[in-house]
């Protein structure tokens, strides 16, 4: 099989999305790194062994051994460098991904930043998990749907079949508030929900809620809200010409201008501005927005 690299067109999903894929049989010794990635990728190895030499959360060096049967997991941010054994080089196959719950996923998965390197425990689902990134990188002219079916089956091969899989104990109940919360969220981010109702949505203080989000997300309730809305806003503006208005009227946002402040903080520029760099669309869908000189 030649090698293959293929960039999903579509990626317009928020839970989780494909952004690049592919399949490669390395000639000894060749790398590639050092690199710095936007996005989280996994590589499972086929055949052969390799080198991965990577960052953790602290910016400390650590080189990892990796070789048939093992993969190996690189986060946004992390710079890394990967190169195939003189010897045995290695053949693998790798997915890029990301989404709004990818790092619940991981740390099911029981992969982070700091513990890189996938070790199987359960041969049945690991094998499943190789052979469901080989369809992905085989049938790039699939639907966006079967593939983004088949992202799915990986991510749940991989976290049933990881040996370092998280094992929900006291912290189950934190993962069950946290799906509560997920839930509540996409069903009401339209409306004007505050933490205080989606705490109450899951019957617990929001203090805790507060809690439960920064130990596993890292970010608050709040911050998670504006984020949702954020990029609901921006799969609408790719994929639709409903005015900002009335996008910001969609995730949530009665007051255009506080719309428009909370996107530029996420995205560093104005959603007018942002649409003009990242859309082709029409001047006569943006009629009614507020005017440049007014979006901050």
């Amino acid at each position: 099989m030649n090698d293959l690299f293929y960039v999903l067109q579509d990626q317009n999903f928020i839970d989780l999305c494909i952004y690049q894929f592919g399949y490669a049989q390395n000639d000894p010794l060749s790398s590639y790194g050092p690199h710095v990635r936007t996005h989280y990728l996994f590589h499972y190895v086929i055949s052969g062994a390799g080198v991965l030499q990577a960052t953790d959360s602290k910016g400390a060096d650590h080189t990892y051994h990796i070789h048939t049967g093992q993969g190996f997991l690189i986060v946004p941010g992390q710079i890394t460098t990967y190169a195939a054994d003189e010897q045995h080089p290695w053949e693998y196959t790798w997915i890029e991904f990301d989404g709004m719950h990818v790092k619940e996923a991981l740390m099911l998965a029981g992969l982070s930043i700091n513990n890189p390197v996938y070790h199987s425990a359960d041969k049945i689902y690991s094998a499943k998990m190789k052979d469901t990134m080989l369809y992905i990188s085989q049938h790039p002219d699939e639907t966006t749907f079967n593939l983004m079916s088949h992202l799915y089956m990986f991510m749940d091969c991989l976290m049933r079949s990881s040996a370092s899989k998280t094992v929900p104990t006291s912290g189950g109940m934190s993962k069950y508030y946290l799906e509560w919360a997920f839930s509540y969220i996409d069903q009401n981010f339209h409306n004007n929900i505050t933490v205080a109702d989606i705490s109450r949505s899951c019957k617990i203080h929001r203090n805790y809620l507060g809690k439960i989000f920064r130990e596993n997300l890292g970010t608050s309730p709040q911050e998670f809200l504006i984020n949702y809305r954020m990029k609901k806003a921006v799969q609408l503006m790719r994929t639709t010409k409903l005015s900002i208005k009335n996008i910001s009227n969609a995730v949530g946002y009665p007051n255009q201008l506080h719309f428009s402040r909370a996107f530029k903080k996420v995205y560093g520029s104005s959603p007018m501005q942002w649409r003009k760099e990242h859309v082709k669309i029409t001047s006569s869908v943006l009629s009614d927005d507020i005017p440049d000189d007014f979006q901050t």
